[in-house]
């Protein structure tokens, strides 16, 4: 497994732990797929970008996640009640990864809030970035 994809799991299982989240939006509407959600409101766990830290043992990456959210809604209130949700269930405590991996840092570090050319969906971009190490 990568390194990457450990972080990918356990934001999941964080953001369906998190009861502020799942307030908000359904375990079963924190997705993994490759389309835009018909369920609303939703999460998609989305594209992500892992750099080398640069040490000389080669041990640590930054991954940077792309989380988005969707929320049938004309205001962006919603998505930014549930991008608030993301950062404080994230930032809650240090996140476990599966064996080989340790996570040295993980928060939220971008929100961006967009109205979707449909008139009728609201979109949050959240970026979560993590710095992760060889066990």
């Amino acid at each position: 497994m990568s390194a990457d994809l450990a972080l990918q799991k356990a934001i999941r299982a964080r953001l369906v732990a998190s009861s502020p989240v799942l307030a908000l939006v359904p375990a079963a509407n924190i997705l993994d797929r490759n389309a835009r959600p018909d369920p609303d409101p939703a999460i998609v766990i989305g594209e992500s970008h892992a750099v080398d830290e640069g040490d000389v043992a080669r041990k640590h990456q930054r991954i940077y996640a792309t989380l988005h959210i969707w929320k049938r809604e004309v205001s962006l209130t919603g998505a930014k009640a549930i991008g608030g949700t993301i950062r404080t269930a994230i930032g809650s405590s240090k996140i476990v990864l599966d064996t080989g991996f340790h996570c040295a840092d993980c928060r939220v570090s971008d929100m961006r809030f967009l109205r979707d050319p449909d008139g009728e969906t609201s979109h949050g971009i959240v970026t979560v970035e993590a710095l992760v190490g060889d066990a």
